[in-house]
């Protein structure tokens, strides 16, 4: 059979338009799909929450891709061995030392992100974050502002597109960008130490590792903060290029998520 272009064309707009409609008003709208976003995603989606994930990126998987120094392995604590195997990403242990696992840096991220869409949540690629959506009096987080990556990019000046959420989930990693906007462009106080996204401190792995988790959680109303985002806002160590902390990091605002919304 003949292929047409057209045919082509508009089977790939539709589509696009159809997925982007039904998910422009989410119960949860993650920003960053990197392990933390997909991990959160993926609990979210398997408890049946309507889930929209951006990445600015053409490509999801966060920092995980380059591993340690571009080699393309990764390492996961104990702790976090169990959401390897709820996301079904091998591993093996690192002979002779108890509790390090190894894990294929590229196997990994593709398996989060498959686990994430078979589990109903959407992700979409190539979205940059330029202000959040508020309402109340309050001025709760209710949603984002959405611009092209590219229009971003090339300093355009097209007007963004708004998409509405009952909560929203920063994962935007070491900047914190969605956090960022809340204190810069609201001039408000966030849930931390300082009221402010503190920035990263120097490496210590476990602390850092340890801290991910504690400091997950909801950072102002309606925007709960997860990862390295976490790490930003609360002033943290960083941790390199073991990844159990983030993966701990998005179980943990699913479930605090799931108790909000009763599911």
């Amino acid at each position: 059979m003949p292929l047409d272009e057209l045919v082509i064309t508009r089977a790939i707009v539709e589509g696009y338009t159809q997925k982007f409609l039904g998910h422009l008003d989410a119960q949860v709208a993650i920003v960053g799909a990197g392990p933390a976003g997909l991990v959160c995603a993926t609990y979210l989606a398997r408890a049946g929450v309507k889930v929209s994930v951006f990445e600015r990126k053409l490509s999801i998987g966060g920092g995980i891709w380059g591993g340690g120094a571009m080699f393309n392995e990764v390492v996961v604590q104990e702790e976090a061995k169990r959401v390897l195997d709820e996301m079904n990403v091998r591993y093996t242990p690192y002979h002779g030392e108890k509790g390090y696992y190894l894990v294929d840096a590229i196997e990994l991220s593709c398996a989060l992100g498959l686990q994430a869409v078979r589990s109903g949540a959407r992700i979409f690629n190539l979205f940059s974050v330029v202000d959040v959506k508020v309402s109340g009096e309050e001025e709760r987080v209710s949603g984002l502002v959405l611009s092209w990556t590219p229009v971003e990019m090339a300093g355009l000046h097209v007007d963004p597109i708004t998409v509405g959420a009952s909560y929203v989930v920063d994962g935007t990693g070491h900047d914190a960008e969605v956090a960022r906007v809340v204190q810069d462009k609201l001039g408000k106080k966030l849930n931390t130490p300082t009221g402010k996204v503190a920035g990263e401190r120097s490496m210590w792995a476990d602390f850092g590792e340890r801290s991910v988790p504690e400091c997950t959680g909801e950072v102002y109303p309606g925007l709960f903060v997860i990862g390295m985002a976490a790490t930003a806002c609360y002033g943290t160590h960083r941790m390199g290029p073991v990844f159990g902390g983030m993966l701990l990091s998005g179980e943990k605002a699913a479930r605090m998520i799931l108790e909000r919304i009763g599911g």
